[in-house]
């Protein structure tokens, strides 16, 4: 594997993502994530996973500049499909998945971390979804995780707004289950990925099925429009404003074209 590696321990896997500088998600790490999520699935040994950023980030969110290289509206609905596809692997997976979130979980790592089924996160850390100061919207399906974790009108703010919040403040929203100090972040996902761990495989896979049975086809429907307005906007004049501007290091001049 190029950018994601494993460590295998009393029944917990740590996958931690290592794509300087911000664990950008690319198709290629998607993939890759996809893949390990398969290898794990069926390892016995395997009980808990835990996910983890190496560097300063937990993930600074998609590849902005793998944006440039697709041209039309069906390709751009494509990436954002096979993304909902493997963070929806992620939230109907077998075993728990748990999202250790230090320095930045910003777009797509945001929307990683939303489809862990458990969430702890730095006191400092930053959370959000900022695509619109691109001229584009969450693509994988965040705008459906986000507004059912902290309500429709925090999610409109953050989404509205383009401003992250910070650990604490995801903890008073409901977005994480813990917040704990940087230094002890993977301490303590361990300690509760060894409690899980100690319980029956069958009954943990039996209290996850259980616990989405409320997730009806409103959230699929809402994903795939997610998905398909996605596309349209990225043809859009403010799109390729907002991506270049990134690239530039600039701030955009949005024209709503």
């Amino acid at each position: 594997m190029e950018f994601l590696s494993v460590k295998k321990e009393n029944y917990v896997a740590t996958v931690t993502f290592n794509r300087p500088p911000a664990n950008a998600l690319a198709s290629s790490v998607l993939k890759e994530l996809d893949a390990v999520l398969a290898e794990l699935e069926v390892d016995r040994d395997v009980r808990v996973l835990i996910i983890h950023g190496e560097g300063k980030f937990f993930s600074a969110g998609a590849d902005i500049k793998e944006f440039t290289t697709i041209e039309t509206a069906e390709d751009f609905s494509e990436l954002a499909k096979k993304g909902q596809e493997v963070f929806e692997r992620i939230e109907q997976y077998p075993k728990p998945v748990i999202a250790a979130i230090h320095g930045a979980a910003l777009g797509g790592g945001l929307e990683l971390a939303m489809a862990c089924h458990i969430r702890f996160a730095s006191e400092s850390a930053k959370l959000g979804l900022p695509e619109l100061q691109l001229g584009i919207i969450p693509g994988f399906a965040g705008s459906q995780r986000l507004t059912r974790y902290v309500g429709v009108a925090k999610a409109l703010e953050m989404m509205l707004t383009s401003e992250p919040i910070t650990g604490k403040e995801a903890y008073q929203a409901g977005l994480v289950n813990h917040v704990v100090k940087e230094e002890e972040l993977l301490e303590k996902a361990y300690e509760l990925a060894a409690k899980i761990a100690a319980k029956s495989p069958l009954s943990v896979k039996a209290v996850i099925e259980l616990a989405y049975m409320n997730k009806n086809s409103s959230f699929q429907e809402g994903c795939e429009k997610e998905a398909n307005l996605f596309g349209q906007l990225f043809q859009s004049a403010d799109a390729k404003e907002g991506i270049q501007a990134f690239i530039e290091k600039r701030k955009p001049n949005f024209k709503g074209e």
